[in-house]
């Protein structure tokens, strides 16, 4: 990491992308105190995390979900897992009930609370994975390419587990991803380089400036890709539609144009 500063508001979503090696993972835990500084200082929640008496305070703060939900998963059974956190972090049992319950209602897997988590789906197992950090009650999440395992029906499992946390407890949220149109979720896309933040913006923004993107490995989304390649055949469409529906639209009125 290379002079990088950066401040993440309460209750955003911010998506952070970049090709390997370019400090994402490394920025990511930074956030929690699995890494510290070696210059400068990061704050989570006005708490130094360079301070020893300060880890386990930001620890509640911020939590983390990382790519392998089987590295997160420690009891033989589903609700036991869950409830593992909260008992190491104190919590009175009663409310551990309460927590573990809620936490997996939450992520859809309630049905699911006395089942063994190795007969889980990677999906299934992930969503635990993200109860168990529910359980803490953070104020934000860090998901660490979380999506990176699953295949598609899992990743859109986890993609909608994500929107309802926020929609429902307004939890800030960082979601480390290969994927750009899981970015393209975001509120703000921060691209890494080098160590470097490259971009920082709008997923509009970030992802229209494909000739920026390619300097840093990354391609944009596809509809992004269809339109720029477009737009440099003589199309006049914009350089910004995200979503499918966007850029079926943009194509349609431009064909409509012509007739």
């Amino acid at each position: 990491m290379n002079g990088v500063s950066l401040d993440i508001e309460q209750g955003s979503f911010t998506a952070v992308v970049g090709h390997n090696g370019s400090g994402k993972s490394t920025l990511a835990k930074l956030l929690n105190a699995i890494l510290l500084p070696s210059e400068g200082r990061v704050f989570v929640d006005g708490m130094d995390t360079a301070l020893p008496e300060n880890t386990l305070k930001i620890r509640r703060t911020v939590g983390m979900v990382f790519q392998n939900p089987d590295n997160q998963l420690v009891a033989a059974i589903v609700e036991e897992d869950v409830a593992f956190a909260p008992e190491n972090l104190g919590v009175p049992p009663a409310e551990i009930r309460g927590r573990v319950d809620a936490a997996l209602r939450d992520v859809g897997m309630y049905d699911y609370r006395e089942h063994a988590p190795h007969r889980l789906s990677g999906g299934q197992k992930q969503r635990v994975a993200i109860a168990g950090v529910i359980a803490m009650r953070p104020k934000c999440i860090v998901f660490d390419e979380p999506t990176a395992m699953l295949d598609p029906a899992g990743r859109r499992e986890v993609l909608s587990t994500i929107a309802k946390l926020r929609e429902a407890y307004g939890i800030t949220v960082v979601l480390v991803t290969h994927h750009m149109n899981e970015a393209a979720l975001a509120d703000r896309v921060v691209v890494m380089n080098e160590g470097n933040i490259f971009l920082d913006g709008s997923p509009r923004e970030v992802f229209s400036q494909v000739e920026r993107l390619g300097e840093a490995g990354i391609s944009p989304p596809q509809t992004v890709m269809l339109l720029h390649r477009l737009k440099n055949a003589g199309w006049d469409v914009p350089a910004d539609a995200l979503t499918v529906t966007e850029c079926a639209e943009a194509i349609r009125r431009r064909i409509t144009v012509n007739r």
